[in-house]
């Protein structure tokens, strides 16, 4: 496989997993996007200039994601390796639930994807299967792929994940904190066995979540309680378990967004509710914390890249 372009633009969404009750299967693309670029070089030199989100902290070696995922792409298809330049503008949050792992590893993949002369030998599947072997679970990276409303799994064959119908009327607001999670210390608190009762509560709110998406948004609240993670995470994530109360004691379907401590509210008219993109003044001290909100209104598109 060879490559038919040397000057790419990816853009990857940032996600939301689990959306309360579907653990590690349903995610949701979110109105903020990290952008990429990547040129390929004649030469073994990597050179990663970053903006945004991780400046001070992420590597600009063979180390950076988006280099390991593009590198795995390559090769999962034939194609040659390169130098890259990357210039990469992240505007998706770190270590706040928001898939920005997963945003990275996606953009490898889109990138190198756009970058072969065969753009369909790296499928949206093969995509998805590969970002999961990064990843170790589907929820994020299966709507930073597909966009919209997304239910992912695993079997022997690898991660495949299907779009779900989300009416037009059901908005997003994600509540961000200054503080951050690592996701790391957010999963080391699960309990390894959750008591029967407790599955079986989760898998009818999850069932139920999928049919309150598709258009009967009054359902929203009861299809986004959880038992299998967010009880578990209280401690490690006080200020998030703080904001979700206080959402919830208001009739608002809030969930915490993938492994916290964004807080992710699901509904209708929620620019009325005071969740409109920004900082919240209303919110100011809830858990102790600064909080400020992305709304989004409109189903936001999957991954996308062009050639330059």
């Amino acid at each position: 496989m060879r490559l038919a372009a040397d000057h790419v633009k990816v853009s990857v969404p940032a996600t939301a997993g689990n959306l309360g009750p579907g653990f590690d299967a349903l995610g949701m693309a979110l109105g903020v996007a990290d952008q990429i670029e990547v040129r390929a070089l004649a030469s073994s030199e990597v050179d990663i200039d970053i903006a945004g989100e991780g400046a001070d902290t992420l590597p600009r070696d063979e180390s950076h994601l988006v280099v390991q995922a593009l590198r795995a792409a390559l090769d999962q298809v034939g194609a040659s390796q390169t130098g890259l330049h990357i210039r990469a503008v992240n505007r998706i949050p770190h270590g706040r639930g928001l898939g920005s792992s997963a945003a990275a590893v996606v953009a490898g993949i889109v990138a190198a994807r756009a970058l072969i002369a065969e753009p369909e030998a790296l499928s949206a599947e093969d995509a998805l299967r590969l970002a999961t072997a990064f990843e170790g679970h589907p929820d994020n990276a299966a709507p930073a792929i597909y966009g919209g409303a997304t239910v992912a799994w695993k079997d022997a064959d690898g991660a495949h994940a299907r779009p779900l119908t989300v009416a037009d009327q059901i908005e997003t607001a994600v509540l961000i904190p200054r503080s951050t999670l690592p996701t790391r210390e957010a999963r080391a608190v699960l309990p390894p066995k959750v008591p029967h009762v407790d599955a079986a509560f989760n898998v009818g709110r999850a069932a139920l979540l999928v049919n309150a998406l598709a258009g009967r948004p009054e359902d929203l609240f009861a299809a986004t309680e959880d038992r299998l993670h967010q009880i578990y995470r209280a401690d490690v994530m006080a200020p998030a378990m703080a904001m979700l109360r206080t959402l919830r004691d208001r009739g608002l379907a809030a969930v915490i967004s993938g492994a916290g401590p964004s807080v992710l509210v699901l509904g209708t008219d929620l620019a009325e509710a005071g969740l409109s993109s920004g900082p919240l003044a209303w919110a100011e001290g809830v858990g102790g914390e600064t909080w400020r909100s992305v709304h989004t209104v409109d189903r936001v598109p999957g991954a996308s890249a062009q050639r330059l």
